[in-house]
């Protein structure tokens, strides 16, 4: 048979997009508000504190991931917030024995006369574990897979740029957690650096004529609401000599722990 008269079989072409296989004339899905999703992220962040939906956060982000980044981000996640649990759990200990979390580990007063002196270097590396390592380890996978589903948040119908009322209810509750997660985790370059991705992300995808749908405007009214609350705080313990000491760098952010033992519980 001649190679001219061969006939070719087209089927449907698809087209791979965010919630599947899609046909070009098939009709755009329409961006709905995660309810589900935002509801029980809240819930969770304030009543487990480490349970956080990561899982649904990632199968919901448009960027497919290699499934070893994936369980790399997991598993370093799941990590840092066991470090974070068990440092917690043993500093709130320290608290009701009489730890003051506004000083220094050396500086409380149930730790330096503690014998033999090695113990205080347990202790110090234990506030490091806490502080340091656990939030690294615990906060970038957070903030990464939050900012790639941020990404997703995206649509050329202006219609589906608005907030429905349940959105609202929420800004509440999600920025006033972000605000204790910058100040008690000590992570504001972290999340500053991510509103700004959020931002640059925002005027990238406004030249090709994209808006932000109902998810993206309820992840910018948070970190907006949660930045409005990291100044009022800053500027309401901006003369604090106590605290100016146990925070003497340039970013000053008073952990409310340290505001507790210093204020509150000394009235106990």
């Amino acid at each position: 048979m001649p190679v001219g008269s061969v006939r070719r079989r087209a089927g449907p072409v698809l087209v791979q997009s965010r919630f599947g296989p899609q046909k070009p004339n098939q009709p755009r899905p329409v961006t709905r508000f995660h309810r589900d999703l935002w509801l029980c992220f809240t819930l969770q962040n304030w009543l487990l504190d480490f349970g956080r939906p990561i899982a649904m956060l990632i199968e919901r982000c448009p960027q497919t991931l290699p499934r070893s980044v994936i369980y790399i981000s997991i598993i370093t996640f799941v990590m840092g917030a066991s470090i974070h649990l068990v440092g917690d759990s043993v500093n709130h200990r320290l608290i009701f024995s009489g730890y003051q979390h506004h000083l220094s580990v050396r500086e409380n007063p149930i730790i330096k006369d503690l014998k033999p002196r090695t113990l205080i270097d347990s202790f110090e590396l234990l506030y490091y574990y806490d502080e340091y390592l656990g939030h690294c380890m615990w906060y970038i996978p957070f903030f990464l897979i939050l900012f790639l589903y941020f990404t997703g948040c995206f649509t050329r119908a202006v219609q589906e740029s608005r907030m429905p009322l349940s959105a609202w209810l929420l800004v509440g509750p999600s920025s006033l957690y972000y605000w204790y997660l910058v100040t008690e985790g000590q992570i504001f370059i972290l999340f500053i650096f991510t509103f700004f991705a959020m931002l640059a992300t925002i005027l990238h995808q406004r030249r090709k004529g994209l808006v932000l749908d109902s998810n993206g405007l309820f992840l910018v009214c948070s970190f907006c609401m949660a930045l409005v609350l990291i100044a009022l705080w800053i500027s309401w313990l901006w003369n604090d000599t106590v605290l100016r000491k146990k925070y003497p760098g340039v970013i000053y952010i008073p952990e409310p722990w340290a505001f507790y033992t210093l204020y509150i519980n000394i009235l106990h």
